[in-house]
């Protein structure tokens, strides 16, 4: 019914203040605890565990079910595990390969169009047009690289001149399927 789905009783309302300030102060004291990282989304965990502190700030905030305190302590856990996993994917390259998904090649120097990386990624022309408009491009040959990130962000590298080598520091752990530009990197 309409007038169940809007009214609320001033309880039911003082009750939704006081989930959302004591779940408000839980995440900002967690957030604290956990470091700068715990909203950086530099990795896919990272991702993760920030779609479900929102989801379970919204649900426990709003709901009865779960209750307040296991709300609070779900996000406890969370950034617990955070935590955890990212001092093992610091520690242990396994672990890191497991959590993380490493960067992708789109596009290689002068813009060359990396079609095989592409398609791996998901990534059609029309979604690289609109990523090198983003980052102000108006000569695709001025590029040197577009790289997905494996959190889904992309980076439009320019050259300035000369491109980064094959083996440079910053294209580490960048994969490439075509072979054009990154060969006997995994």
């Amino acid at each position: 019914m309409l007038t169940d789905w809007i009214a609320s009783t001033p309880l039911m309302l003082l009750g939704v203040v006081l989930s959302s300030t004591l779940m408000y102060f839980t995440v900002l004291l967690l957030a604290r605890w956990s470091g700068v990282r715990s909203f950086a989304q530099m990795s896919a965990f990272d991702v993760a565990v920030t779609i479900a502190i929102g989801s379970l700030l919204a649900t426990s905030v709003v709901s009865t079910d779960p209750p307040l305190l296991q709300g609070m302590t779900a996000a406890a856990t969370l950034y617990g595990l955070q935590l955890v996993v990212s001092r093992l994917r610091r520690r242990n390259e396994t672990t890191r390969r497991t959590f993380d998904n490493d960067p992708i090649l789109l596009m290689g120097p002068g813009g060359e169009l990396l079609h095989e990386n592409m398609q791996v990624a998901r990534v059609t022309e029309d979604d690289l047009r609109c990523q090198l408009r983003k980052a102000n491009v108006i000569d695709p040959a001025e590029v040197e690289a577009v790289i997905m990130e494996g959190t889904g962000t992309v980076h439009v590298l320019r050259g300035h001149g000369t491109a980064p080598a094959p083996d440079s520091w910053i294209l580490e752990n960048v994969r490439d399927y075509s072979g054009s530009r990154l060969e006997g990197r995994a």
